[in-house]
Protein backbone atom coordinates (compact mmCIF):
# COMPACT_ATOMS: atom_id res chain seq x y z
CA UNK A 1 0.00 0.00 0.00
CA UNK A 2 1.26 3.57 -1.29
CA UNK A 3 1.80 5.61 2.16
CA UNK A 4 0.69 9.68 1.42
CA UNK A 5 2.97 12.28 2.87
CA UNK A 6 0.91 12.87 5.89
CA UNK A 7 -0.95 9.69 6.22
CA UNK A 8 -3.89 9.66 9.17
CA UNK A 9 -3.41 6.90 11.54
CA UNK A 10 -6.23 5.60 14.20
CA UNK A 11 -5.14 3.46 16.88
CA UNK A 12 -7.68 0.74 17.96
CA UNK A 13 -8.45 -1.66 20.99
CA UNK A 14 -11.31 -2.52 22.68
CA UNK A 15 -13.01 0.24 24.94
CA UNK A 16 -10.45 2.83 23.84
CA UNK A 17 -9.45 3.91 27.69
CA UNK A 18 -5.70 2.07 27.71
CA UNK A 19 -4.08 0.65 24.85
CA UNK A 20 -5.01 3.08 21.85
CA UNK A 21 -5.15 6.24 23.94
CA UNK A 22 -1.84 5.17 25.28
CA UNK A 23 -0.93 5.15 21.30
CA UNK A 24 -2.48 8.09 20.19
CA UNK A 25 -1.10 10.39 23.00
CA UNK A 26 2.67 8.58 22.96
CA UNK A 27 2.64 8.52 19.04
CA UNK A 28 1.25 12.26 18.91
CA UNK A 29 3.86 13.39 21.00
CA UNK A 30 6.74 11.69 19.45
CA UNK A 31 5.95 12.76 16.01
CA UNK A 32 5.78 16.83 16.99
CA UNK A 33 9.19 16.01 19.18
CA UNK A 34 11.15 13.94 16.44
CA UNK A 35 9.32 13.96 13.42
CA UNK A 36 8.00 17.37 13.06
CA UNK A 37 6.89 17.33 9.40
CA UNK A 38 4.43 14.58 9.87
CA UNK A 39 0.96 16.28 9.78
CA UNK A 40 -1.53 13.57 9.60
CA UNK A 41 -4.73 12.99 11.98
CA UNK A 42 -3.76 10.70 14.31
CA UNK A 43 -6.93 9.59 16.62
CA UNK A 44 -7.74 6.38 18.68
CA UNK A 45 -11.06 4.12 18.98
CA UNK A 46 -12.74 1.18 20.16
CA UNK A 47 -14.38 -1.66 19.06
CA UNK A 48 -16.99 -1.33 21.63
CA UNK A 49 -18.93 1.64 23.08
CA UNK A 50 -19.01 0.75 26.81
CA UNK A 51 -16.81 3.57 27.66
CA UNK A 52 -17.55 6.39 24.57
CA UNK A 53 -17.05 9.57 25.83
CA UNK A 54 -15.30 9.24 28.98
CA UNK A 55 -11.72 10.04 29.34
CA UNK A 56 -8.79 7.02 29.77
CA UNK A 57 -8.64 4.61 32.41
CA UNK A 58 -6.93 7.31 35.75
CA UNK A 59 -4.29 4.35 35.95
CA UNK A 60 -3.45 5.07 31.84
CA UNK A 61 -3.31 8.77 32.58
CA UNK A 62 -1.07 8.35 35.49
CA UNK A 63 1.29 6.04 33.69
CA UNK A 64 1.36 8.19 30.65
CA UNK A 65 1.63 11.37 32.60
CA UNK A 66 4.77 10.07 34.34
CA UNK A 67 6.94 9.69 31.23
CA UNK A 68 5.67 13.16 30.26
CA UNK A 69 2.84 12.35 27.91
CA UNK A 70 -0.94 13.97 28.77
CA UNK A 71 -3.93 11.99 28.35
CA UNK A 72 -6.53 13.81 30.18
CA UNK A 73 -7.97 15.57 27.12
CA UNK A 74 -8.72 12.23 25.31
CA UNK A 75 -12.08 11.00 25.15
CA UNK A 76 -13.22 7.27 24.29
CA UNK A 77 -15.10 6.88 20.89
CA UNK A 78 -16.39 3.85 19.16
CA UNK A 79 -15.03 3.07 15.69
CA UNK A 80 -17.47 4.35 12.85
CA UNK A 81 -17.75 3.06 9.39
CA UNK A 82 -16.35 6.10 7.82
CA UNK A 83 -13.23 5.86 9.60
CA UNK A 84 -12.31 3.04 7.18
CA UNK A 85 -12.50 5.76 4.63
CA UNK A 86 -10.63 8.83 6.71
CA UNK A 87 -7.63 6.96 7.89
CA UNK A 88 -4.52 5.48 5.83
CA UNK A 89 -3.84 3.32 8.65
CA UNK A 90 -6.28 1.43 11.15
CA UNK A 91 -3.60 -0.24 13.84
CA UNK A 92 -4.85 -2.70 16.04
CA UNK A 93 -3.21 -3.34 19.26
CA UNK A 94 -4.29 -7.25 19.00
CA UNK A 95 -5.24 -9.89 16.67
CA UNK A 96 -8.72 -9.83 18.01
CA UNK A 97 -9.27 -6.22 16.90
CA UNK A 98 -7.20 -6.57 13.76
CA UNK A 99 -10.10 -9.57 13.10
CA UNK A 100 -12.85 -7.57 14.00
CA UNK A 101 -11.67 -4.22 12.04
CA UNK A 102 -11.52 -6.72 8.83
CA UNK A 103 -14.63 -7.72 9.63
CA UNK A 104 -15.84 -4.06 9.63
CA UNK A 105 -13.90 -3.19 6.64
CA UNK A 106 -15.50 -2.23 3.22
CA UNK A 107 -14.12 -3.90 0.21
CA UNK A 108 -10.97 -2.23 -0.79
CA UNK A 109 -10.20 -0.95 2.32
CA UNK A 110 -8.93 -4.26 4.57
CA UNK A 111 -5.56 -3.50 3.09
CA UNK A 112 -5.50 -0.08 5.57
CA UNK A 113 -5.80 -2.69 8.98
CA UNK A 114 -3.00 -4.21 10.56
CA UNK A 115 -1.35 -5.10 13.72
CA UNK A 116 0.30 -1.60 15.60
CA UNK A 117 3.55 -4.00 16.78
CA UNK A 118 3.96 -5.50 13.20
CA UNK A 119 5.64 -2.10 12.17
CA UNK A 120 8.65 -2.48 14.45
CA UNK A 121 10.66 -5.39 13.77
CA UNK A 122 12.13 -5.38 16.95
CA UNK A 123 9.10 -5.80 18.60
CA UNK A 124 9.19 -8.34 21.64
CA UNK A 125 6.05 -10.05 20.83
CA UNK A 126 2.96 -9.60 18.22
CA UNK A 127 -0.10 -7.58 20.34
CA UNK A 128 -0.17 -4.83 23.18
CA UNK A 129 -1.18 -6.59 26.34
CA UNK A 130 -4.72 -5.42 27.85
CA UNK A 131 -3.41 -3.77 31.40
CA UNK A 132 -6.72 -3.30 32.84
CA UNK A 133 -6.88 -6.21 35.16
CA UNK A 134 -3.28 -6.12 35.80
CA UNK A 135 -1.15 -3.43 37.83
CA UNK A 136 1.50 -0.60 37.57
CA UNK A 137 3.83 -2.74 36.46
CA UNK A 138 1.46 -3.74 33.10
CA UNK A 139 0.57 0.07 32.58
CA UNK A 140 4.39 0.59 31.77
CA UNK A 141 4.91 -2.65 29.51
CA UNK A 142 2.26 -1.07 27.52
CA UNK A 143 4.03 2.50 27.14
CA UNK A 144 7.55 0.31 26.33
CA UNK A 145 5.70 -1.33 23.70
CA UNK A 146 3.90 1.78 22.31
CA UNK A 147 7.03 4.01 22.51
CA UNK A 148 9.12 1.12 20.64
CA UNK A 149 6.59 0.69 17.72
CA UNK A 150 5.42 4.09 17.61
CA UNK A 151 9.51 5.16 16.98
CA UNK A 152 9.55 2.65 14.72
CA UNK A 153 6.26 3.83 12.68
CA UNK A 154 7.81 7.42 12.53
CA UNK A 155 10.70 6.05 11.10
CA UNK A 156 9.26 3.99 8.06
CA UNK A 157 7.23 6.54 7.70
CA UNK A 158 10.23 9.11 7.15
Amino acid sequence: MHMPKDPSILFVCSGNICRSPTAEGVFRALAMREAPWLRGTIDSAGMHDFHAGEPPDPRTIAAARRRGYDLSVLRARRIEPDDFDRFDLLLAMDEGHRDGLLALAPPGRAVRVSLYLSHWAEAPRSDVPDPYYGGPADFERVLDLVEGASRALIARLR
